[in-house]
Parts: C-alpha cells; structure tokens; sequence
C-alpha cells in the first residue's frame, strides 16, 4: 500500500522526471569540463559526449519501456536511480584516473585519431551506464501514471514536459552557478546526491529498501569524502592555484624563478611570467618584431592590442621595453584576468575588455600599430577569428604601416596542415606575410602587414635599440623570417574546419613523442616499458 500511495501522488512522480532530466543535463556539462584538460573542450569533444550521451539514453528508454512492461515494481526503477547515483558520485573520484589509463593504453596502440579515440573510449566507459540508468526513468513512469487512455497524452506530456524544464535548469545550473562556485567535482556529487534523495523518498514511503539505500548511501558518503577535491592535475602538490571558471579549467604553477597559466589542457603553458624579467624563451619573444616591424622607435606613442591577452606576458615584455606604448588587451576569461593581477604582477591601470576578440574588434572604431592574435580555444584558434572575414576586420583597425602577428601553435608539416590554412587565409587579406619557427616549440609566429617594407623598418628600428639582449634576440628572428608563398586553402566564416586540422596536427606530435616508447613497448612488452620510464 505505501508503494502506491506515494505513486499516486503525480506529483512526485513529475519530480522524479524532472530531477532525472536535470542530473542527465548536468551530466553532460559536467563531462565536458572532466574531459576537458586532458582532451580539450573543442567540438570534437563536445561531439562525442553528445553523441554517447545520445546513445545510453535510447538504450535506456528501450530497456526501460520492455522492463516496466515485463516486471511494472518501481522498486526495480528507485534501485537504478540509486545504482546511478552511486556511480555519478563515483566519477570524481575514479574519473580521472579512467582517463589517464585508457590515453595510456590508446597512446601505444593506435596511430592517428588519439584524442578522438581517447576521449570516446573515456565517455563509453564513465558515462554510458548512469545515463542508460536514467534513461530507463521516463518509460517506467508513464506506466506508473498513465491511468487510462483517456487521459494518456496529457499524464506523457507533463512528464515530458517535466524532464524539459528539469533539463533546461541542468543545463544552466552547473554552467553559471555550481561549476564556477564549488568546481565539477562537487558538482556531480550534487547532483547524485538528489537522484538519491528521490529513491530514499520512495523507499521510506514504501517502507523497503533498507539494505539498497543503506548501501547507497554508504557509498555516497564515501565518494563525497574522497571525491570532493577539484584537483584534475593530482600529481601536482605545490600547485599556487586550481579551479574552473565559465570557460576554463585553470592552473597557476609557481616556482622560484617563474609563475605559468596552464588551461584545459594540462601540460602546455599558456602564459609564464619571468620573475627575473628575463625574456620567456618562447613565442612571445618572437612576436616581440611586431613592434619593430611598426618602426617602435620612430614614434612617440604605438598603439597595441593584444586579442586573447591571458595573463599579459606578450604585453608586459612590450611595457617594458617600450614604455612608449599604449596597450589594450582582450580576454573572454575574467578568472584568468583576475588571476593575472594577483599571480603575474598585470598593472591595474593595463585595462583588459572581457569580451570576445571579434566582437570587440567590431564594437571600437579605434585603430591600432600592432595587433596580436594569440586566442587559442584550447588546442584550435575558434574558428570565428580564423576566417578571412576575421582578418579583414583586423586589417581594417590597423594604422597605416601596421602589423599583425599571430601566434600558430602545433607547427605541422604534411600538406593542407592548420597553418597552412591560417597562412593561405591571412594572405588572402594582407599584402605582404613572414614567418618564423620558434626554435625549441612547435609554434610558428606570422607577421603580416599592407606595408611592404616591413623588414626594412625592423632593421632600422633595430639599430636604434638601446638593450643588447632585445637587439640580439631581433637578430635571430630576423634571420629566421621567411617570406610565405601563398597556396590554394582559405577559411571562411562558412567554412573554417580549425578543429579537424587541429586533430591532425597533435595525432602527428603524438606520433613523433612516442615513437621511441612505442619501439621499446612492441620489442620488450609492458616489462620493457615499465623499465625505461622507471
């Protein structure tokens, strides 16, 4: 009898559809930001955990359907939900240790399509089952509701429309609220904690399940003890910050001679402040010929705007070297601005626009010397400032004589690679384009401009250069300049494929980093491998 009071009282039923809907969407934000830092947030990613999400769901709406029609005991229903939960709790503790086991193996395995693979397998093993559990809710209850054909559209429309809204809020709660304030650790353990509520309501209603929901709830109690911790990177132990914003997951590492800005993925350095004031040894030194390239030194004022400033490395060696300039900087991140001024000294006068770079560049009227474009997505340029559209509008804010650098991350070498396609595009708007390697990356720095004689200018503006170190370092990238020969490939806002050839680019690194431990695992197995690395 206590089973079917509580089941005809609808509206529990309706909150059961409701709460399911909004775990399964929470889920999946969640999912994006766990496999973040290790994959990426890119659309790819975003793909695959749609499309396995997708999956588990149908599965579970068809075994749910023939289950209620075969065994109609929501018992079998609460018990999945608290299954669910369990496991949903269980991912921030094993989540990440799953990752890394499943990249460990594929990386020796598989020759291309890495992170595509990776991240797959990653989503089948941890997310699949809950959210088939889940799926099998809203088919068992409409067979707990339906009362008669009568009025069996209307009792499947409520649920309907219950899982809706529930889904709606699932989507937006762990984006804006609960993932930024308490990270996605504690997220998931939210929302598992309220798919287990719901069972523990039924079961104390119907006076059963004592074992299930002490079991349960033993188990949850478990995994908010040793799952509550964010730390995605739980090898670091001196990690100066980690946490999550809107956008990114984030990490400062600060030692006795720099402070580095890591984000999603977890071992490159998006921005590094020297503490010695030294140069970088990276990118940002090289970009450092713009100015040059600008004639810094013929001017009283240069204008400079940075789009995806970071934490300001590009922009504070300009500071200091050119106390002449004015420099703007764009970031879309607040966090990361916020941690720029407390970790990596950012002048607070600097002022930074926390705005997306296209839509800034089409908001100001105001035209600059030099612009930088270093907005990276993770591992791709967003394809919205990769277009030809993109880099016309960036050539229309720039002075007469102006310069635009870019930063082209993971260097690739087969035809119709990323850059190439960056290179080809940019040609396409701007008369004149160089290129540089960085020595010891795989970045590539492009300085284009409608001025023909930009390299005639750095050789002036060089000679004028009152640090040896500056002058010295201008040397070498000028020897490295190369004038780029323009091809056929060309993006556009229609067509800006920068994720795909991303992929490529890092299934091609991949393959050059571990081809000396691939060589040592097929000749003398684990055992050999296990030896090297020890």
């Amino acid at each position: 009898m206590g089973k079917a009071r509580i089941l005809q009282n609808k509206t529990y039923l309706y909150l059961t559809e409701f709460f399911a809907g909004m775990s399964v969407m929470a889920v999946e934000l969640g999912a994006s930001r766990l496999l973040a830092p290790y994959f990426s947030s890119s659309q790819i990613v975003w793909t695959i955990i749609i499309g396995t999400i997708m999956i588990a769901m149908a599965l579970g709406n068809i075994y749910g359907g023939r289950a209620a029609d075969k065994n109609p005991d929501p018992d079998r229903l609460y018990t999945r939900m608290i299954v669910a939960a369990v496991w949903i709790a269980a991912i921030p503790v094993a989540g990440k240790y799953v990752i890394l086991g499943i990249s460990a193996l594929l990386i020796f395995t598989v020759n291309s399509n890495f992170l595509i693979l990776a991240a797959f397998a990653a989503c089948m093993v941890i997310f699949v089952f809950p959210l088939f559990l889940l799926g099998t809710v809203t088919p068992s209850l409409v067979k707990y509701t339906v009362d008669s054909l009568e009025d069996n559209g209307k009792t499947v429309g409520m649920l309907n429309a219950s899982n809706t809204i529930g889904s709606i809020l699932g989507t937006f709660l762990p984006t804006f609220v609960t993932i930024p304030a308490v990270g996605t650790s504690v997220t998931f353990l939210i929302f598992a904690g309220i798919l287990l509520l719901l069972a523990v309501i039924y079961f104390l209603s119907a006076k059963g399940g004592g074992k299930g929901m002490a079991l349960g709830g033993g188990l949850f109690l478990l995994c908010c003890v040793l799952g509550h911790s964010g730390s995605f990177a739980f090898w670091e132990t001196d990690l100066a910050y980690e946490g999550e914003s809107v956008y990114n997951y984030l990490q400062v590492k600060e030692t006795d001679r720099s402070v580095v800005l890591s984000t999603n993925v977890l071992f490159g350095v998006q921005s590094i402040l020297k503490k010695d004031n030294s140069m970088t040894g990276m990118y940002y030194d090289y970009a450092m010929a713009a100015p040059f390239m600008a004639g810094v030194h013929e001017k009283d004022r240069m204008d400079v705007l940075v789009l995806g400033m970071g934490t300001g490395t590009f922009a504070a060696q300009c500071g200091r070297f050119f106390p002449q300039m004015k420099i703007e900087g764009v970031e879309i991140d607040a966090k990361i601005t916020q941690l720029a001024r407390e970790y990596f000294a950012l002048p607070a006068d600097l002022p930074v626009a926390t705005y997306d770079g296209r839509a800034y560049l089409r908001a100001v009227d105001h035209k600059y010397d030099v612009i930088m474009v270093d907005a990276y997505q993770d591992i791709t340029i967003p394809f919205q400032m990769s277009s030809v559209e993109f880099f016309t509008l960036v050539k229309n804010h720039l002075k007469s004589g102006g310069v635009m650098v870019v930063n082209m991350n993971m260097r690739g070498t087969k035809e119709g690679n990323i850059n190439q396609y960056l290179s080809d595009t940019i040609s396409q708007v701007f008369g004149t384009v160089y290129t540089a390697d960085v020595a010891g990356s795989t970045n590539r720095e492009l300085f284009a401009s409608d001025c023909a004689d930009i390299l005639e200018v750095m050789q002036d503006n060089m000679a004028l250069t009152p640090d040896s170190r500056l002058a010295d370092l201008m040397g070498e990238v000028a020897q490295g300049l190369m004038p780029y020969e323009p091809g056929g490939y060309l993006m556009t806002d229609d067509r800006a494929p920068v994720e795909l050839l991303g992929m490529q680019v890092i299934d091609e690194l991949i393959r050059e980093e571990v081809s000396y431990y691939r060589g040592i695992y097929n000749e003398k197995g684990i055992r050999g491998l296990l030896e090297v690395l020890g």
